[in-house]
């Protein structure tokens, strides 16, 4: 059998497009890198087809040049991502190929087939800061009366929206608050946050408005004169199901989206978390302090909280491009 003969169909379909095939001791250590990671780490499939994508991609691109990929040096493979760089790559691309590269290059370390790491001094890219996805104030007072509150899970998903956009609430902070949580004559709520940390989040008498309307009227219509069970963390929950259990995260998700197509915004692109970017960023647009910002958040770092700076000033440059003479 020649070699044409062995060629995977993948291996025909770049030839064809004038891609070089993969080079046999490339492909060979590839295997065994992998078989090693799974054997030593239990590496997932996905990641091990990414890792093999990667890997290969960078022998073709190499197609055997000094000693292939076990022979690579560290000025070819930044080459190899200056190359890439310059061909359309996205920087989370880059930032997974480093992770490959780390990897094989470790591994061959490892075992004895190289005694220095050529991937070890290459620099993570540099990737973009997702900015929050806040809802307009429009859309939240939208959002807000969206719900039925003339019917008890109604005027419950009303306390819950008011509660969490008035207070900046996590959504699995806002399902499991205890009942024991808010303080309506101090106007304020406790809050569990990340890594068991309590902050104390002032209430708007929007929220205490809400909130007394459903512990008056809603919550004893979901208990049904029924004991309410404790939760895991021996706490009765404030916010109830028909089934007198705390809503779940799920649960809340599902009806946030439909409230949202009743509001007459797509529910596509709101989410929870989408009405806590929205505290945040609209305290910021009216003058709120940062570190202020950073507690009613929980946030551990002030570096966290940054990123909403960065929403409020396309805001303010959004602002000055409508109304300055010279915008």
């Amino acid at each position: 059998m020649d070699s044409a003969s062995r060629l995977s169909t993948a291996d025909r379909r770049r030839l064809a497009r004038g891609l070089p095939a993969l080079r046999e001791a490339d492909a060979r250590a590839i295997g065994r890198f992998i078989d090693a990671a799974w054997a030593e780490h239990g590496l997932a499939r996905l990641t091990q087809d990414a890792y093999r994508r990667d890997l290969e991609q960078l022998a073709r691109w190499r197609d055997g040049a000094g000693g292939g990929l076990e022979g690579a040096d560290r000025q070819a493979l930044f080459e190899y991502m200056r190359w890439r760089a310059t061909h359309g790559y996205q920087p989370r691309s880059n930032a997974r190929l480093r992770a490959s590269l780390r990897a094989f290059y470790a591994h061959l370390v490892r075992a004895g087939v190289r005694s220095d790491d050529p991937a070890a001094l290459i620099d993570p890219p540099r990737l973009p800061r997702p900015l929050p996805k806040a809802l307009t104030e429009s859309q939240v007072d939208a959002l807000l009366a969206a719900p039925d509150v003339e019917v008890a899970e109604g005027l419950r998903d009303r306390a819950m929206l008011e509660l969490m956009y008035a207070a900046g609430l996590r959504v699995s902070e806002l399902v499991n608050l205890p009942a024991n949580a808010v303080n309506l004559r101090q106007g304020v709520v406790r809050v569990l946050g990340k890594g068991g940390k309590e902050r104390l989040v002032p209430l708007g008498e929007e929220s205490q408005h809400w909130l007394e309307r459903y512990l008056a009227q809603a919550r004893p219509q979901l208990a049904a004169g029924k004991p309410v069970p404790v939760d895991a963390q021996g706490n009765v929950p404030l916010f109830l199901t028909p089934q007198r259990h705390a809503p779940t995260r799920q649960a809340y998700w599902q009806a946030l989206k439909r409230h949202a197509a009743v509001a007459g915004i797509d529910p596509r692109t709101v989410t929870p978390h989408g009405v806590r970017h929205s505290f945040a960023t609209h305290l910021l647009n009216h003058g709120a302090d940062l570190r202020a910002l950073q507690l009613l958040l929980g946030h551990a770092s002030l570096s966290t909280t940054q990123i909403y700076t960065l929403v409020a000033r396309e805001h303010l440059q959004r602002l000055h491009a409508r109304h300055h003479p010279r915008g």
